[in-house]
């Protein structure tokens, strides 16, 4: 007698909090903080310190949760989250926001590197770094993906500059939060139907959708 597989259990509020729960306490703590007068003085060098730390502890009960709720935590959470504690410990000690806001570039231009590094070998390192299988999905598209990943990570990288050096450090914490985090999303939908032409089925549609490799 056979037993019916168990659903799968629906994780799109876990993985919305693993991914955007801890920017979002950034930003919100930023806000709370901020002074309203100075923009470029020893007051916002204090918020920013302050919501870095709590930045950090929100990266931290991420990985946690994750842990707890999916029963994992993939490659890239753990460099990413790695990174964040990383460079908000440095914008903690010298209490300079530099730190902090070249922490995505530093992330994307990583991420970038290894998938161009496992391309150069004929590995599509973005599976690894999900820990993800779509189901259905080729290995051409595997690749495919990792290559079309690897060169959006370098235009993030770039905007990012760009953005750290003509915005006001809040401008630019909007633009992390608003900008970057919708052009990941429009990104990941540009690929559903290459995907789908690899072989990447109906149901895991959904999940590909909830798990870009999006930067915190």
């Amino acid at each position: 007698m056979t037993t019916a597989a168990k659903p799968k259990e629906k994780s799109s509020w876990v993985n919305l909090l693993v991914d955007f729960g801890p920017l979002l306490v950034f930003f919100l703590t930023y806000r709370h903080f901020s002074p309203a007068d100075d923009e470029n003085g020893a007051g916002i060098v204090l918020a920013v310190t302050k919501s870095t730390i709590a930045f950090m502890f929100a990266t931290l009960v991420a990985l946690v949760v994750s842990k707890w709720r999916l029963g994992r935590v993939s490659p890239m959470v753990w460099l990413s989250s790695a990174l964040i504690l990383g460079f908000g410990a440095l914008t903690v000690f010298f209490n300079d926001p530099f730190w902090i806001q070249i922490k995505p570039t530093a992330v994307y231009v990583l991420f970038a590197a290894v998938l161009f590094g496992g391309l150069i070998k004929g590995k599509a390192m973005l599976r690894y770094l999900l820990q993800s299988a779509f189901e259905g999905l080729d290995d051409a598209g595997w690749l495919k993906l990792s290559r079309n990943w690897a060169i959006f990570f370098v235009f993030l990288a770039g905007l990012n500059e760009v953005l750290r050096h003509v915005l006001t450090f809040g401008g630019w914490l909007q633009a992390k939060l608003w900008l970057f985090t919708g052009l990941s999303f429009l990104f990941t939908f540009s690929q559903i139907p290459m995907v789908m032409r690899h072989g990447m089925g109906e149901e895991a549609k959904e999940e590909f959708v909830e798990n870009p490799p999006v930067d915190q």
